[in-house]
């Protein structure tokens, strides 16, 4: 499962570099997005962020810089991300690690050199992401990604949190309160029936195991490993 094609989100105003780092990322075997200025990197960062591996981030930026956006995606997302940039100061650099950058390159660089920077950031996650595995399905803590049977499940955010959440308390009764509380928030004004709108949705990603997550009467919901097919609804 780790072996699948990773997907870089390049942010760079300048054209020429853009494509030539583009065109390394594609004979290196990586899938790239594009985008030329600090508004379109988040625009297409949220629209793909469930599938974005990695972000290669220019600081000077259209629109809005670099640490702007890396501030937007740190707010939903612990996605690596690398800094490249001309301004090479030690303020810089460490107002970039501050605002969670995972690494920082200055320009000019080499292309060999931003393969191994990126390399090591993909070991160093498969090495220390904290996971949980029950049968077939495996979830990865820090990178907030699903597989079941060793093809990746694309869920929301929420859905990833709840998910979690049951499994941590595998064989326990749940409330629709506890849930909303520990998943949503002590502070969301949402009603209960919003954590049956993510359990439906989380049953139809999980297929032949949706049968894991069972409905208890009244209550709430229960995450268990067999399957019981009188206990859903």
């Amino acid at each position: 499962m780790l072996n699948e094609q990773k997907v870089i989100l390049l942010v760079e105003d300048e054209e020429k570099l853009r494509k030539t780092v583009k065109d390394f990322l594609l004979m290196n075997q990586y899938y790239v997005l594009e985008a030329e200025d600090g508004e379109q990197a988040l625009e297409v960062f949220c629209s793909n962020n469930q599938i974005v591996d990695m972000v290669l981030l220019d600081v000077m930026l259209p629109y809005c810089d670099g640490y702007t956006v890396l501030e937007e995606i740190r707010n939903i997302s612990k996605v690596p991300v690398i800094m490249i940039t001309a301004k090479n100061s030690e303020s810089d650099q460490i107002k970039g690690f501050n605002v969670g950058t995972d690494d920082y390159i200055t320009k000019p660089f080499l292309l060999s050199v931003l393969k191994v920077r990126m390399e090591a950031i993909f070991k160093r996650i498969v090495k220390y992401d904290d996971f949980v595995e029950i049968e077939d399905l495996v979830l990865y803590r820090n990178s907030q990604k699903v597989y079941l049977k060793e093809e990746e499940l694309l869920l929301t955010p929420r859905e990833y949190q709840l998910l979690l959440y049951l499994i941590e308390n595998e064989s326990i009764v749940l409330s629709r309160e506890q849930i909303l509380s520990s998943v949503w928030g002590i502070e969301y004004i949402g009603g209960e029936r919003t954590v049956d709108t993510v359990i439906k949705q989380l049953r139809t990603k999980l297929r032949e195991y949706s049968s894991y997550i069972q409905s208890i009467y009244g209550i709430g919901y229960r995450f268990e490993v067999k399957n019981n097919e009188n206990d859903q609804k």
